[in-house]
């Protein structure tokens, strides 16, 4: 069911405008990338008529209360805060989530950021697309530590081709959707190369392949999730079977319907396991119930 958006693009607060990453926090809010509105939305649990502008939403600009295209979200919840990538302004900002937040502070700056994970002990760690890496940093700390990448622009084990999202297991193991190589790769904590362990197999659309993949999640099993953009479908590959995915929802071609994407960006699952896609072209946000035969 679409739980934001669907009214087509627009700035009110009952539209979305190409919603990219996005957040479910404990109390089940969602929390929308709202990228090319300039700003954070975020929805209540059964309030699906109107979000609430929680950060930016100021037209564009790079004014600390301003957002150019904010492409992922998460909460820092020792802070009860969000930590917002915005690529454009080229800076990672952190806004209160207190009622009478008017403005943001830079947390990072000069970062070619993309996505945004936080491990379990307060690490954060970026996509960048510009040098082809993702870098792990302590609150507070401007450089950070290079963890996956970092060899130029490649389809090596060695290299990324435009990081997006990211996932970071227990294991501190980073899984990054690596776009134009159409794959997601693993990296092991400490290594140096990293393990296919969905798509790799050129572009296609066969459940051996992805189509630029985004978000993605890896439960405590392995099993991963995929939004496998061009395909439109959300894929699942269980550890063991490298080699095939299978399609959890959409993959009914481009479309609007409640079994459709077009063009399928960020999602989240909440404590239930209801899983939330930010249907980007669609302008809304849908929730899906996981059957766990499927």
């Amino acid at each position: 069911m679409t739980i934001a958006g669907g009214h087509g693009e627009g700035d009110t607060t009952n539209e979305l405008y190409r919603p990219n990453g996005l957040f479910v926090d404990d109390d089940q809010k969602e929390i929308i990338a709202d990228c090319w509105n300039h700003r954070i939305m975020q929805w209540k649990n059964g309030d699906t008529a109107n979000g609430q502008v929680v950060a930016g939403g100021n037209d564009s600009g790079k004014g600390l209360h301003q957002l150019y295209w904010p492409s992922d979200v998460l909460i820092g919840k020792e802070t009860d805060s969000l930590i917002i990538c915005d690529p454009v302004n080229r800076r990672v900002v952190r806004w209160p989530r207190r009622s009478d937040t008017t403005q943001g502070e830079i947390l990072i700056d000069k970062i070619d950021c993309w996505g945004l994970v936080m491990d379990e002990q307060r690490y954060l760690y970026v996509s960048g697309d510009g040098k082809h890496e993702v870098r792990r940093y302590q609150l507070g700390e401007k450089k950070g530590t290079l963890v996956v990448g970092g060899n130029g622009k490649g389809n090596g084990l060695n290299q990324l081709n435009f990081p997006t999202y990211l996932f970071v297991d227990r294991d501190h193991s980073v899984y990054v959707s690596d776009y134009n190589n159409h794959r997601v790769v693993k990296w092991v904590e400490g290594t140096k190369k990293g393990i296919v362990v969905a798509g790799g197999q050129d572009v296609g659309d066969a459940l051996i392949q992805l189509s630029h993949p985004n978000g993605i999640f890896a439960d405590t099993l392995g099993t991963l999730y995929v939004a496998d953009e061009r395909n439109h479908r959300v894929m699942r590959w269980t550890q063991g079977d490298k080699k095939q995915g299978t399609v959890i929802v959409g993959g009914n071609g481009e479309g609007a319907e409640a079994n459709q994407f077009t063009v399928p960006y960020g999602f989240s699952f909440d404590r239930h396991g209801n899983l939330y896609v930010a249907d980007r072209d669609n302008h809304r946000v849908q929730r899906f119930s996981i059957e766990k035969d499927l």
